[in-house]
């Protein structure tokens, strides 16, 4: 998937490449960093997944979780059970600001990330209310979410496009 996205951006006038801190999204950056050889990559924090109180438990279909009275009290909390979606959307828009200020006039930054603070920040851009349901976002694994951003550190949505195609 990664190596299919490199293909993807290896045509852009790419000037600025950014990367959450963790393993699997570096990873993701390699290809696309390899295509773009002149142009370093940052490492940014504010691209980081999002916090979760449920860090380290099993998830998924399988997981009892939500029958752990130990973790009741996650679920009671109106944004979730970890870090809140505006704080998530606010430090991954500033990271979408500063990379496209950074990419320049006539450039590009490509920026890796993860889809909670992605689809967070998307919706901030357009607007609409943070509370989501994970499996309603649109934001799926190698996918590109684009965003414009001005002059003056405005941001918007532009577009959606799931790129990699898994089977």
């Amino acid at each position: 998937m990664a190596d299919q996205l490199g293909a993807h951006f290896a045509d852009l006038p790419v000037t600025h490449l950014r990367t959450s801190p963790l393993e699997r999204a570096q990873e993701t950056m390699t290809p696309i960093a390899a295509r773009h050889a002149d142009v370093p990559v940052v490492v940014d924090d504010r691209l980081i997944e999002a916090a979760s109180s449920m860090q380290g438990q099993a998830k998924g279909p399988g997981s009892l979780r939500l029958l752990k009275p130990a973790n009741w009290r996650f679920f009671l909390k109106a944004d979730g059970w970890g870090e809140g979606f505006k704080p998530m959307a606010d430090r991954t828009t500033a990271a979408i600001v500063d990379a496209g200020l950074a990419a320049g006039p006539g450039g590009q930054a490509i920026l890796v990330s993860h889809q909670a603070p992605i689809w967070c920040a998307r919706r901030l851009a357009e607007g609409k209310s943070l509370l989501n349901i994970p499996a309603t976002r649109q934001c799926a694994l190698a996918s590109v979410t684009t965003f414009a951003v001005t002059p003056d550190g405005d941001i918007s949505f532009v577009g959606y496009e799931p790129v990699v195609t898994i089977r």
